[in-house]
Protein backbone atom coordinates (compact mmCIF):
# COMPACT_ATOMS: atom_id res chain seq x y z
CA UNK A 1 0.00 0.00 0.00
CA UNK A 2 1.47 3.37 -0.96
CA UNK A 3 2.41 5.86 1.72
CA UNK A 4 -0.22 8.27 0.46
CA UNK A 5 -3.52 7.49 -1.21
CA UNK A 6 -5.26 9.69 -3.73
CA UNK A 7 -8.63 11.01 -2.68
CA UNK A 8 -11.26 13.10 -4.39
CA UNK A 9 -12.75 16.15 -2.66
CA UNK A 10 -15.99 17.41 -4.17
CA UNK A 11 -17.23 20.98 -3.76
CA UNK A 12 -20.10 23.01 -5.07
CA UNK A 13 -19.38 26.25 -6.89
CA UNK A 14 -21.34 29.08 -8.45
CA UNK A 15 -20.06 30.13 -11.90
CA UNK A 16 -20.52 33.51 -13.49
CA UNK A 17 -22.57 33.70 -16.68
CA UNK A 18 -19.38 33.70 -18.76
CA UNK A 19 -17.96 30.72 -16.88
CA UNK A 20 -21.21 28.78 -17.19
CA UNK A 21 -21.29 29.44 -20.93
CA UNK A 22 -17.66 28.34 -21.31
CA UNK A 23 -18.23 25.17 -19.34
CA UNK A 24 -21.41 24.36 -21.27
CA UNK A 25 -19.47 24.69 -24.53
CA UNK A 26 -16.76 22.45 -23.12
CA UNK A 27 -19.31 19.80 -22.08
CA UNK A 28 -20.76 19.82 -25.58
CA UNK A 29 -17.35 19.50 -27.23
CA UNK A 30 -16.32 16.68 -24.88
CA UNK A 31 -19.49 14.80 -25.74
CA UNK A 32 -18.98 15.43 -29.47
CA UNK A 33 -15.37 14.21 -29.46
CA UNK A 34 -16.21 11.14 -27.40
CA UNK A 35 -19.06 10.14 -29.72
CA UNK A 36 -17.02 10.74 -32.88
CA UNK A 37 -14.10 8.70 -31.55
CA UNK A 38 -16.45 5.89 -30.50
CA UNK A 39 -18.06 5.88 -33.95
CA UNK A 40 -14.64 5.80 -35.63
CA UNK A 41 -13.44 2.90 -33.49
CA UNK A 42 -16.66 0.97 -34.01
CA UNK A 43 -16.57 1.50 -37.79
CA UNK A 44 -12.90 0.49 -38.01
CA UNK A 45 -13.57 -2.78 -36.25
CA UNK A 46 -16.86 -3.55 -38.00
CA UNK A 47 -15.64 -2.87 -41.54
CA UNK A 48 -11.91 -3.64 -41.40
CA UNK A 49 -11.42 -5.69 -38.19
CA UNK A 50 -9.00 -2.96 -37.12
CA UNK A 51 -8.47 -1.86 -33.54
CA UNK A 52 -8.00 1.88 -33.06
CA UNK A 53 -6.17 2.97 -29.90
CA UNK A 54 -5.89 6.27 -28.05
CA UNK A 55 -2.97 7.54 -30.14
CA UNK A 56 -4.95 7.08 -33.35
CA UNK A 57 -8.01 8.92 -31.98
CA UNK A 58 -5.74 11.71 -30.72
CA UNK A 59 -4.43 12.15 -34.28
CA UNK A 60 -8.03 12.14 -35.50
CA UNK A 61 -8.85 14.95 -33.06
CA UNK A 62 -6.03 17.05 -34.49
CA UNK A 63 -7.41 16.51 -38.00
CA UNK A 64 -10.98 17.28 -36.92
CA UNK A 65 -9.93 20.63 -35.49
CA UNK A 66 -8.53 21.65 -38.88
CA UNK A 67 -11.83 21.14 -40.69
CA UNK A 68 -14.28 23.97 -41.14
CA UNK A 69 -17.18 21.93 -39.80
CA UNK A 70 -15.44 21.15 -36.48
CA UNK A 71 -13.38 24.32 -36.06
CA UNK A 72 -15.43 25.17 -32.96
CA UNK A 73 -13.43 22.51 -31.07
CA UNK A 74 -10.55 25.02 -31.00
CA UNK A 75 -12.66 27.40 -28.89
CA UNK A 76 -12.38 25.26 -25.75
CA UNK A 77 -9.40 23.85 -23.87
CA UNK A 78 -7.86 20.85 -25.60
CA UNK A 79 -7.16 19.03 -22.32
CA UNK A 80 -10.78 17.95 -21.56
CA UNK A 81 -11.05 16.70 -25.15
CA UNK A 82 -7.91 14.59 -24.77
CA UNK A 83 -9.17 13.31 -21.43
CA UNK A 84 -12.43 12.23 -23.10
CA UNK A 85 -10.38 10.10 -25.52
CA UNK A 86 -8.47 8.58 -22.59
CA UNK A 87 -11.75 7.75 -20.87
CA UNK A 88 -12.95 6.06 -24.03
CA UNK A 89 -9.73 4.03 -24.13
CA UNK A 90 -10.35 2.97 -20.53
CA UNK A 91 -13.92 1.97 -21.40
CA UNK A 92 -12.66 -0.25 -24.21
CA UNK A 93 -10.02 -1.76 -21.92
CA UNK A 94 -12.73 -2.74 -19.45
CA UNK A 95 -14.87 -4.10 -22.29
CA UNK A 96 -12.12 -6.31 -23.71
CA UNK A 97 -11.34 -7.53 -20.17
CA UNK A 98 -15.04 -8.45 -19.84
CA UNK A 99 -15.50 -6.11 -16.90
CA UNK A 100 -18.04 -3.88 -18.64
CA UNK A 101 -20.37 -3.68 -21.61
CA UNK A 102 -19.50 -2.08 -24.93
CA UNK A 103 -19.11 1.71 -24.62
CA UNK A 104 -22.25 3.68 -25.40
CA UNK A 105 -22.72 7.04 -27.09
CA UNK A 106 -23.29 10.04 -24.84
CA UNK A 107 -26.70 11.68 -25.00
CA UNK A 108 -27.13 15.45 -24.79
CA UNK A 109 -30.05 15.16 -22.36
CA UNK A 110 -29.34 11.99 -20.41
CA UNK A 111 -25.56 11.72 -20.10
CA UNK A 112 -23.62 13.26 -17.26
CA UNK A 113 -22.22 16.68 -18.07
CA UNK A 114 -18.58 16.75 -17.05
CA UNK A 115 -15.10 17.76 -18.17
CA UNK A 116 -11.77 16.73 -16.68
CA UNK A 117 -8.82 19.13 -16.49
CA UNK A 118 -5.25 18.08 -15.72
CA UNK A 119 -2.57 20.31 -14.16
CA UNK A 120 -1.67 21.87 -17.51
CA UNK A 121 -5.20 23.23 -17.85
CA UNK A 122 -5.83 24.86 -14.47
CA UNK A 123 -4.08 26.98 -11.87
CA UNK A 124 -4.49 26.38 -8.14
CA UNK A 125 -2.95 29.08 -5.97
CA UNK A 126 -3.84 30.43 -2.55
CA UNK A 127 -6.98 28.31 -2.41
CA UNK A 128 -8.29 29.62 -5.74
CA UNK A 129 -8.92 27.44 -8.79
CA UNK A 130 -8.79 28.98 -12.26
CA UNK A 131 -9.55 26.83 -15.30
CA UNK A 132 -8.14 27.22 -18.79
CA UNK A 133 -9.92 29.77 -21.01
CA UNK A 134 -11.15 31.63 -17.91
CA UNK A 135 -9.97 34.92 -16.44
CA UNK A 136 -11.48 34.55 -12.98
CA UNK A 137 -11.25 31.74 -10.41
CA UNK A 138 -14.30 29.63 -9.64
CA UNK A 139 -16.47 30.73 -6.72
CA UNK A 140 -16.11 27.50 -4.73
CA UNK A 141 -17.84 26.80 -1.43
CA UNK A 142 -15.03 25.18 0.58
CA UNK A 143 -17.26 23.00 2.77
CA UNK A 144 -14.19 21.16 4.08
CA UNK A 145 -10.50 21.93 3.77
CA UNK A 146 -8.13 20.14 1.47
CA UNK A 147 -5.20 18.33 3.11
CA UNK A 148 -2.50 20.81 4.10
CA UNK A 149 -0.21 21.59 1.18
CA UNK A 150 -2.24 19.46 -1.23
CA UNK A 151 -1.96 20.23 -4.94
CA UNK A 152 -4.74 18.78 -7.13
CA UNK A 153 -3.60 16.54 -9.97
CA UNK A 154 -6.96 16.71 -11.77
CA UNK A 155 -10.05 18.91 -11.51
CA UNK A 156 -13.34 17.51 -12.81
CA UNK A 157 -16.16 19.98 -13.33
CA UNK A 158 -19.72 18.67 -13.60
CA UNK A 159 -23.32 19.80 -13.61
CA UNK A 160 -26.13 17.57 -12.35
CA UNK A 161 -29.71 17.35 -13.54
CA UNK A 162 -30.83 19.86 -10.92
CA UNK A 163 -28.52 22.49 -12.45
CA UNK A 164 -25.99 22.42 -9.60
CA UNK A 165 -22.30 22.86 -10.42
CA UNK A 166 -19.57 20.79 -8.76
CA UNK A 167 -15.81 20.52 -8.98
CA UNK A 168 -13.95 17.42 -7.82
CA UNK A 169 -10.27 17.78 -6.92
CA UNK A 170 -8.03 14.71 -6.85
CA UNK A 171 -5.22 15.07 -4.30
CA UNK A 172 -2.90 12.92 -2.22
CA UNK A 173 -4.31 12.61 1.29
CA UNK A 174 -1.68 11.77 3.93
CA UNK A 175 -4.41 11.19 6.52
CA UNK A 176 -5.41 7.92 4.84
CA UNK A 177 -3.28 5.36 6.65
CA UNK A 178 -3.95 1.75 7.68
CA UNK A 179 -5.66 1.49 11.04
CA UNK A 180 -4.20 -0.70 13.76
CA UNK A 181 -5.55 -4.27 13.62
CA UNK A 182 -8.17 -5.00 16.28
CA UNK A 183 -9.13 -8.58 15.40
CA UNK A 184 -12.85 -7.80 15.32
CA UNK A 185 -15.09 -9.37 12.70
CA UNK A 186 -18.74 -8.73 11.88
CA UNK A 187 -21.28 -10.26 9.54
CA UNK A 188 -23.65 -7.89 7.76
CA UNK A 189 -27.01 -8.95 6.32
CA UNK A 190 -28.66 -6.42 3.99
CA UNK A 191 -32.41 -6.12 4.06
CA UNK A 192 -35.39 -3.89 3.46
CA UNK A 193 -37.20 -3.81 6.81
CA UNK A 194 -33.86 -2.96 8.42
CA UNK A 195 -31.18 -1.63 6.12
CA UNK A 196 -28.46 -3.73 7.78
CA UNK A 197 -28.45 -6.37 10.50
CA UNK A 198 -25.15 -7.13 12.22
CA UNK A 199 -24.03 -10.44 13.67
CA UNK A 200 -23.79 -8.65 17.02
CA UNK A 201 -27.58 -8.35 17.02
CA UNK A 202 -27.64 -4.65 16.16
CA UNK A 203 -30.15 -3.58 13.53
CA UNK A 204 -29.68 -0.39 11.51
CA UNK A 205 -32.99 1.17 10.52
CA UNK A 206 -33.73 1.67 6.85
CA UNK A 207 -34.25 5.46 6.50
CA UNK A 208 -36.31 5.03 3.28
CA UNK A 209 -35.33 8.42 1.90
CA UNK A 210 -37.32 7.94 -1.31
CA UNK A 211 -40.52 7.15 0.57
CA UNK A 212 -40.27 10.35 2.62
CA UNK A 213 -40.26 12.48 -0.55
CA UNK A 214 -42.51 10.25 -2.64
CA UNK A 215 -45.54 12.55 -2.49
CA UNK A 216 -43.47 15.60 -3.53
CA UNK A 217 -41.81 13.60 -6.27
CA UNK A 218 -45.10 12.26 -7.63
CA UNK A 219 -46.59 15.76 -7.66
CA UNK A 220 -43.60 17.18 -9.53
CA UNK A 221 -43.66 14.31 -12.03
CA UNK A 222 -47.35 14.90 -12.71
CA UNK A 223 -46.63 18.57 -13.38
CA UNK A 224 -43.83 17.58 -15.76
CA UNK A 225 -46.08 15.14 -17.63
CA UNK A 226 -48.55 17.96 -18.35
CA UNK A 227 -45.94 20.11 -20.08
CA UNK A 228 -45.69 19.90 -23.85
CA UNK A 229 -42.70 17.90 -25.02
CA UNK A 230 -39.88 19.88 -26.53
CA UNK A 231 -37.33 22.40 -25.38
CA UNK A 232 -39.75 24.91 -23.89
CA UNK A 233 -38.84 26.87 -20.77
CA UNK A 234 -41.85 25.58 -18.81
CA UNK A 235 -40.91 21.96 -19.39
CA UNK A 236 -37.27 22.69 -18.53
CA UNK A 237 -38.32 24.25 -15.21
CA UNK A 238 -40.57 21.28 -14.42
CA UNK A 239 -37.74 18.87 -15.29
CA UNK A 240 -35.34 20.71 -12.99
CA UNK A 241 -37.88 20.55 -10.17
CA UNK A 242 -38.07 16.76 -10.49
CA UNK A 243 -34.28 16.58 -10.68
CA UNK A 244 -33.90 18.65 -7.49
CA UNK A 245 -36.10 16.22 -5.57
CA UNK A 246 -34.12 13.27 -6.89
CA UNK A 247 -30.88 15.06 -5.95
CA UNK A 248 -32.17 15.70 -2.41
CA UNK A 249 -33.00 12.00 -1.99
CA UNK A 250 -29.63 10.88 -3.38
CA UNK A 251 -27.69 13.33 -1.19
CA UNK A 252 -29.37 12.15 2.00
CA UNK A 253 -28.94 8.50 1.07
CA UNK A 254 -25.26 8.96 0.25
CA UNK A 255 -24.63 10.84 3.50
CA UNK A 256 -26.22 8.06 5.56
CA UNK A 257 -24.25 5.35 3.76
CA UNK A 258 -20.97 7.22 4.28
CA UNK A 259 -21.57 7.40 8.02
CA UNK A 260 -22.50 3.71 8.27
CA UNK A 261 -19.62 2.39 6.17
CA UNK A 262 -17.04 4.59 7.90
CA UNK A 263 -18.18 3.32 11.28
CA UNK A 264 -18.09 -0.35 10.20
CA UNK A 265 -14.60 -0.02 8.73
CA UNK A 266 -13.20 1.77 11.76
CA UNK A 267 -14.68 -0.67 14.29
CA UNK A 268 -13.96 -3.99 12.54
CA UNK A 269 -10.93 -5.68 11.00
CA UNK A 270 -13.02 -8.09 8.88
CA UNK A 271 -16.46 -7.39 7.43
CA UNK A 272 -18.45 -10.19 5.82
CA UNK A 273 -21.28 -9.36 3.42
CA UNK A 274 -23.42 -11.25 0.93
CA UNK A 275 -22.46 -11.15 -2.75
CA UNK A 276 -25.78 -9.83 -4.06
CA UNK A 277 -26.55 -9.29 -7.75
CA UNK A 278 -28.53 -6.09 -7.35
CA UNK A 279 -29.04 -5.78 -11.11
CA UNK A 280 -31.00 -9.04 -11.13
CA UNK A 281 -32.94 -8.13 -8.01
CA UNK A 282 -34.13 -4.92 -9.64
CA UNK A 283 -35.98 -6.98 -12.25
CA UNK A 284 -38.58 -7.75 -9.58
CA UNK A 285 -41.21 -5.09 -10.26
CA UNK A 286 -42.66 -5.19 -6.75
CA UNK A 287 -39.32 -4.74 -5.03
CA UNK A 288 -37.33 -2.59 -7.44
CA UNK A 289 -38.24 0.72 -5.78
CA UNK A 290 -37.42 -0.50 -2.27
CA UNK A 291 -34.16 -2.13 -3.38
CA UNK A 292 -33.07 0.98 -5.26
CA UNK A 293 -33.77 3.11 -2.21
CA UNK A 294 -31.74 0.75 -0.01
CA UNK A 295 -28.74 1.22 -2.36
CA UNK A 296 -27.04 -2.07 -1.54
CA UNK A 297 -24.60 -1.73 -4.44
CA UNK A 298 -23.50 1.74 -3.32
CA UNK A 299 -23.10 0.46 0.24
CA UNK A 300 -20.78 -2.31 -0.94
CA UNK A 301 -18.77 0.04 -3.14
CA UNK A 302 -18.18 2.46 -0.25
CA UNK A 303 -17.32 -0.37 2.11
CA UNK A 304 -14.74 -1.88 -0.24
CA UNK A 305 -12.81 1.28 -1.08
CA UNK A 306 -12.75 2.44 2.53
CA UNK A 307 -11.52 -0.99 3.61
CA UNK A 308 -8.73 -0.69 1.06
CA UNK A 309 -7.85 2.75 2.43
CA UNK A 310 -7.59 1.65 6.04
CA UNK A 311 -6.18 -1.86 5.69
CA UNK A 312 -9.40 -3.73 6.49
CA UNK A 313 -10.80 -6.85 4.80
CA UNK A 314 -14.19 -7.25 3.13
CA UNK A 315 -15.31 -10.80 2.34
CA UNK A 316 -18.29 -11.45 0.06
CA UNK A 317 -19.99 -14.81 0.67
CA UNK A 318 -21.62 -16.46 -2.32
CA UNK A 319 -25.21 -15.33 -2.78
CA UNK A 320 -26.47 -18.94 -2.94
CA UNK A 321 -25.39 -19.59 0.63
CA UNK A 322 -28.63 -20.29 2.62
CA UNK A 323 -27.84 -17.87 5.41
CA UNK A 324 -31.45 -17.35 6.51
CA UNK A 325 -32.43 -21.05 6.58
CA UNK A 326 -29.33 -22.38 8.33
CA UNK A 327 -29.32 -22.67 12.12
CA UNK A 328 -26.31 -20.75 13.34
CA UNK A 329 -26.23 -22.86 16.54
CA UNK A 330 -26.27 -26.45 15.24
CA UNK A 331 -26.02 -26.05 11.44
CA UNK A 332 -29.38 -27.64 10.59
CA UNK A 333 -30.80 -26.49 7.25
CA UNK A 334 -34.53 -25.74 7.12
CA UNK A 335 -36.16 -26.74 3.84
CA UNK A 336 -38.31 -23.63 3.41
CA UNK A 337 -38.80 -20.31 5.13
CA UNK A 338 -41.42 -17.87 3.78
CA UNK A 339 -40.67 -14.18 3.85
CA UNK A 340 -43.24 -13.46 6.57
CA UNK A 341 -41.35 -15.70 9.03
CA UNK A 342 -39.15 -13.27 10.95
CA UNK A 343 -38.40 -15.53 13.94
CA UNK A 344 -38.15 -19.30 13.91
CA UNK A 345 -37.14 -22.20 16.14
CA UNK A 346 -34.73 -24.90 15.03
CA UNK A 347 -36.42 -28.33 15.04
CA UNK A 348 -33.16 -30.03 16.04
CA UNK A 349 -31.65 -27.95 18.83
CA UNK A 350 -34.65 -25.84 19.82
CA UNK A 351 -32.82 -22.52 19.45
CA UNK A 352 -35.07 -19.57 18.59
CA UNK A 353 -33.60 -17.26 15.96
CA UNK A 354 -34.27 -13.78 14.70
CA UNK A 355 -34.19 -14.36 10.94
CA UNK A 356 -31.87 -11.45 10.07
CA UNK A 357 -29.51 -11.82 13.03
CA UNK A 358 -29.19 -15.53 12.30
CA UNK A 359 -28.37 -14.76 8.65
CA UNK A 360 -25.70 -12.25 9.68
CA UNK A 361 -24.10 -14.79 12.05
CA UNK A 362 -24.07 -17.46 9.35
CA UNK A 363 -22.48 -15.01 6.91
CA UNK A 364 -19.80 -14.20 9.47
CA UNK A 365 -18.99 -17.88 10.06
CA UNK A 366 -18.90 -18.62 6.32
CA UNK A 367 -16.76 -15.57 5.61
CA UNK A 368 -14.22 -16.47 8.29
CA UNK A 369 -14.07 -19.99 6.83
CA UNK A 370 -13.39 -18.50 3.41
CA UNK A 371 -10.64 -16.32 4.85
CA UNK A 372 -9.06 -19.25 6.68
CA UNK A 373 -9.04 -21.83 3.88
CA UNK A 374 -9.16 -19.60 0.78
CA UNK A 375 -12.10 -21.51 -0.66
CA UNK A 376 -15.39 -20.07 -1.85
CA UNK A 377 -18.75 -20.83 -0.25
CA UNK A 378 -20.80 -22.12 -3.17
CA UNK A 379 -23.71 -24.38 -2.22
CA UNK A 380 -25.79 -25.91 -4.99
CA UNK A 381 -27.93 -23.36 -6.79
CA UNK A 382 -31.67 -23.66 -6.35
CA UNK A 383 -34.72 -22.15 -7.99
CA UNK A 384 -37.89 -20.73 -6.51
CA UNK A 385 -41.00 -20.79 -8.62
CA UNK A 386 -38.98 -21.61 -11.72
CA UNK A 387 -36.87 -18.45 -11.35
CA UNK A 388 -33.19 -18.33 -10.35
CA UNK A 389 -32.73 -17.68 -6.66
CA UNK A 390 -31.20 -14.31 -5.82
CA UNK A 391 -31.64 -12.99 -2.28
CA UNK A 392 -33.83 -15.17 -0.10
CA UNK A 393 -35.49 -12.21 1.63
CA UNK A 394 -36.84 -10.89 -1.68
CA UNK A 395 -38.91 -13.99 -2.45
CA UNK A 396 -42.32 -14.84 -1.11
CA UNK A 397 -45.54 -12.94 -0.65
CA UNK A 398 -45.05 -9.22 -1.18
CA UNK A 399 -48.50 -8.05 -2.19
CA UNK A 400 -50.00 -5.89 0.53
CA UNK A 401 -46.90 -6.05 2.66
CA UNK A 402 -46.07 -2.48 3.86
CA UNK A 403 -42.41 -3.42 3.84
CA UNK A 404 -42.30 -3.06 0.04
CA UNK A 405 -44.78 -0.23 -0.52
Amino acid sequence: MPAQMKRSFKYRFYPTEAQAAELSRTFGCVRKVYNMALAARTEAWTLRQERVNYNATSAMLTAWKKTEELAFLNDVSSVPLQQALRHLQTAFTHFFAKRAKYPRFKSRKKSRKSAEYTTSAFRFRDGKLTLAKMDQPLDIVWSRPLPEGAQPSTATVSQDGAGRWFVSLLVEDPSIQPLSANGRAVGVDAGLDHLLTLSTGEKITNPRHERKDRARLARAQRELSRKAKGDGANRARARRKVARIHARIADRRRDALHKITTRLVRENQTIVIEDLTVRNLLKNGRLARAISDAAWAEFRSMLEYKAQWYGREVIAVDRWFPSSKLCSHCGTLTESMPLNVRTWTCDRCGTTHDRDVNAARNLLAAGLAVSACGAGVRPQRSTLGGQPATKQETHGATRGNPLFQ
